[in-house]
């Protein structure tokens, strides 16, 4: 699919994984391994192995344990930053090349999603939990179904 829309789709491919960082690489792989997207030929084939699939839907499913445990570092320190620039940029490339669009602008957009996501998520979250005055968990699980639904559904537009 060649589509104008297909930058913004890597774009907030990238923004969910400012929210969760392994959820977009885990929905692409699935997704590339299903058939629903096409990586054949791209340098990022790869995500369609059984082996992308098991290795990211671990880490998504560790992450979504990890995010509410008190001792994770907040997603806008360096080592949140570390795991979400990677997998953004990861995430965007395919989405822009499942789309027949640069990888590599594909990339750059999942970059500055994710650092827009990261950094506004933490801020819409943070709010949100003094504003309703609920538990950050309940929050948390909250930006898990909008970062699983998010990423499936933009996935879904290719």
């Amino acid at each position: 699919m060649t589509h104008p829309s297909v930058p913004v789709l890597a774009l907030l491919i990238g923004v969910i994984a400012g929210l969760r960082a392994a959820t977009p690489p885990a929905v692409v792989a699935w997704a590339a391994h299903r058939h629903w997207i096409d990586l054949h030929g791209s340098p990022l084939s790869f995500m369609g192995s059984t082996a992308a699939v098991i290795a990211f839907t671990l880490l998504a499913a560790w992450e979504l344990v990890a995010d509410k445990l008190p001792s994770t570092p907040n997603r806008t320190a360096p080592t949140g930053l570390a795991f979400r620039i990677p997998f953004g940029a990861l995430a965007g490339a395919a989405v822009a090349a499942a789309g027949s669009r640069s990888s590599m602008l594909g990339a750059v957009l999942g970059v500055a999603g994710a650092l827009a996501g990261a950094f506004v998520g933490f801020q819409v979250r943070t709010r949100l939990v003094v504003a309703l005055g609920v538990k950050d968990f309940v929050i948390a699980c909250l930006e898990d179904a909008v970062a699983i639904g998010g990423a499936i559904f933009i996935v879904s537009r290719l």
